[in-house]
């Protein structure tokens, strides 16, 4: 591509999940710095909005998630009103690829970790497939391919907010994940919460889902004051917001954990069945907590390989090394305000 020829127009396909869609954001900034690219994004209904935060994207399309054979032609109208240059699925997976096909565009080119037969629908796949690397890196291969360098890093994304009001520093806990074998018990980030109250006069904050809600209620008593339970009374957008205000994010392995990355705001990540090289938050300002006795980790299992079913790497991890992390960081006068 030759900076004199006219603007390209570039198709992103990244549908899911929260997580992932911030993996592919360093990727799209790249693009769009060195080629002043005219972006457009293919996601998922539940995202759409979200994905309008990012700096570097002009559109947002919505690709149906549940009713596909019935969903499919309408978005395929709206879909095909306009034509790519590049077509760069960083999902792949049978069905991203499917809707990169039914995009109109020159050049398909699908990611290393293809999978689901989505080869077959590509015209180019982006670099060699290496899993032992984050998440981020594995997409920034797409950049390479394309021939830009795929530095500095950066994750272009701005959140309305509304300023919050309550006492510093603010520390929000993301409490629950999909997969048991990487939640932390809620005694643990009582006992982490209480620390950074008393020794702090910190604000928590507890975030999560609607279904997460009774789960920080527990947090949230074992706790008193100082604390505001937001599980399920915000968007993924006002989300944003309130975590883009934190002084330091505490968190299992969790989507609203790389968006927190994502904002440049400090991450204590605890890491018991997942891989941090792969999908730790990714910024020099996070601390990855993980247990140093077992040896089963991580075995990126939903549920626990041990004989015990004991899930032992969270539910016997310290609170006393995520409260020294997050005094760490906290006491450091460049953290971020």
């Amino acid at each position: 591509m030759t900076h004199n020829s006219t603007i390209p127009r570039v198709l992103i396909i990244k549908l899911s999940s929260l997580g992932d869609l911030f993996h592919a954001l360093p990727a799209v900034s790249r693009i769009k710095a060195a080629w002043n690219a005219d972006i457009d994004w293919l996601t998922q209904p539940e995202y759409t909005d979200l994905v309008r935060c990012f700096d570097d994207v002009n559109r947002v399309y919505s690709f149906p998630r549940r009713n596909f054979a019935r969903d499919i032609i309408a978005g395929s109208r709206e879909l095909r009103k306009n034509a790519y240059d590049y077509i760069l699925d960083m999902q792949g997976l049978f069905k991203s690829a499917l809707a990169g096909r039914i995009a109109v565009g020159r050049r398909r080119i699908g990611p290393s970790f293809h999978r689901e037969f989505s080869r077959l629908l590509y015209n180019e796949i982006a670099g060699a497939q290496n899993r032992n690397r984050h998440a981020v890196d594995e997409i920034l291969d797409t950049v390479r391919h394309l021939g830009i360098n795929p530095g500095p890093v950066e994750f272009n994304v701005s959140f309305p907010s509304t300023p919050e009001k309550t006492s510093r520093p603010r520390v929000a806990m993301i409490t629950r994940s999909r997969w048991a074998t990487k939640n932390w018990p809620a005694e643990r980030f009582i006992e982490t919460g209480n620390a950074l109250i008393h020794g702090l006069q910190a604000t928590i904050y507890l975030i999560g889902s609607g279904d997460d809600r009774e789960f920080c209620g527990v947090i949230q008593s074992g706790l008193g004051g100082n604390c505001r339970n937001l599980c399920g009374c915000t968007s993924l957008v006002e989300l944003g917001g309130v975590i883009a205000q934190m002084d330091l994010v505490i968190s299992v392995d969790s989507g609203p954990m790389h968006m927190a990355a994502a904002a440049g705001v400090p991450v204590v990540a605890v890491f018991g069945s997942t891989d941090p090289i792969r999908t730790g938050p990714y910024t020099s300002k996070s601390r990855v907590i993980t247990h140093d006795d077992m040896p089963c980790r991580p075995c990126r299992s939903r549920t626990c390989l041990r004989p015990e079913k004991d899930i032992a790497c969270m539910n016997t991890l310290p609170a006393a090394r995520v409260i020294d992390s997050a005094l760490e960081i906290l006491s450091n006068p460049e953290r971020h305000v």
